[in-house]
């Protein structure tokens, strides 16, 4: 988290680097928040991937999921929150025929569509 982020609203929470001359943060004070290092990160076989073992990819509509066709044991389609709820329930019917696992294949519907 960035510095002072909880003692001001206008300072927004995504991290910037402290550069001020006397800033505690950056000099690595005791009791401050620590900084990301390079030795933060995760191993790259594992970046991005899902505790599913699946990589997300977004679809905003058919021509996207055709493309996961060769992949389908590899990235897992996450329909976009700007896609309407037609082409949404186009989207997993055509994901079902080409056995691709959706993440989110109920959200914006109703209970009736969702049985």
């Amino acid at each position: 988290m960035r510095n002072q982020c909880d003692l001001f609203g206008r300072v927004d929470e995504s991290w910037r680097r402290p550069k001020g001359i006397d800033s505690a943060q950056r000099r690595k004070f005791k009791g401050n928040r620590l900084m990301p290092n390079i030795g933060y990160g995760c191993a790259k076989k594992t970046r991005h991937v899902m505790p599913d073992g699946f990589l997300k990819f977004r679809v905003f509509n058919l021509d996207d999921l055709e493309m996961l066709l060769m992949n389908n044991r590899k990235y897992s389609a996450e329909i976009a929150s700007n896609v309407s709820s037609r082409k949404r329930r186009a989207i997993i019917d055509r994901a079902a025929q080409l056995n691709i696992k959706v993440i989110n294949p109920f959200c914006k519907m109703t209970e009736e569509e969702k049985e």
